[in-house]
């Protein structure tokens, strides 16, 4: 596994607070090196900014090579249960646990003061691990998140092939999901941009939001007039988010 962290200079002079940044489909940690435009902003406010992949990678890692919303670039944030993917498709525990300890244990990280985001994939990443670790994560933000995979297109034949066919077992990473049987955190920022193609079928805030609303859990969902999904997009609204988060890792 492969992936990037980023060091501000106020790390010299001791620990400084983590942010993930969960990328999406077909992505890996490189996409928001070059496009996130989080740099400047983290410097100035002290962040190390963790990018972790999306999937396993390497040849003798099972994969769908002409299916870009499955395998190599998608492994959803889950542990996979079915063979063959159950062996290498353990997202959720690499981000939570393998990562977190390699990361603790080589940089000047203070493990107390941690938040997380992402996009799409990732944003469903991030919401789903928040919601499941509120005692680890300060803060938790999104763009464009997948807030119901269990339903959407695109998300929902890659949970019947890593998870199987019991759909209750597909609830323990589905944000609305885990919201509805309980799940809490303290507050979650999300932009969306309106000319998204995938919002109404694939992303669908909405239905994130009504969940929230029914849960007394505060969302902050901004809908912009005219972005797309792109990292136009995300390097638009990256620095409301940083700033965001560095007021609640304080």
């Amino acid at each position: 596994m492969t992936f990037a962290v980023f060091v501000p200079p106020q790390a010299s002079h001791g620990p400084l607070p983590v942010l993930w940044y969960l990328s999406g489909l077909t992505c890996t940690h490189q996409n928001v090196m070059d496009k996130g435009e989080y740099r400047q902003l983290a410097a100035e406010l002290g962040l190390i900014i963790v990018c972790p992949d999306t999937s396993p990678r390497g040849e003798a890692v099972p994969d769908e090579k002409d299916n870009w919303q499955f395998g190599s670039g998608a492994g959803f944030y889950v542990d996979a249960t079915e063979a063959p993917y159950a062996r290498n498709y353990r997202m959720y525990s690499y981000v939570t646990q393998e990562l977190p300890a390699l990361i603790a244990r080589e940089f000047p990280a203070d493990m107390e003061r941690q938040g997380i985001f992402g996009h799409s994939m990732g944003g469903h990443g991030a919401l789903t691990i928040a919601l499941k670790h509120p005692d680890r994560f300060r803060s938790a933000s999104a763009f464009a998140p997948i807030v119901q995979p269990s339903t959407a297109g695109w998300s929902k034949p890659a949970f019947q092939k890593y998870l199987g066919e019991d759909e209750t077992a597909w609830r323990a990473y589905d944000a609305c999901a885990l919201v509805e049987d309980g799940a809490r955190f303290p507050e979650f920022l999300i932009d969306q941009g309106k000319a998204d193609g995938f919002l109404d079928e694939g992303l669908r805030p909405w239905l994130f939001e009504d969940a929230c609303h029914k849960a007394g859990i505060p969302l902050s969902l901004n809908m912009r007039e005219g972005y797309d999904h792109s990292y136009f997009f995300i390097s638009t609204f990256m620095d409301d988010h940083l700033r965001w988060h560095a007021q609640r890792l304080v």
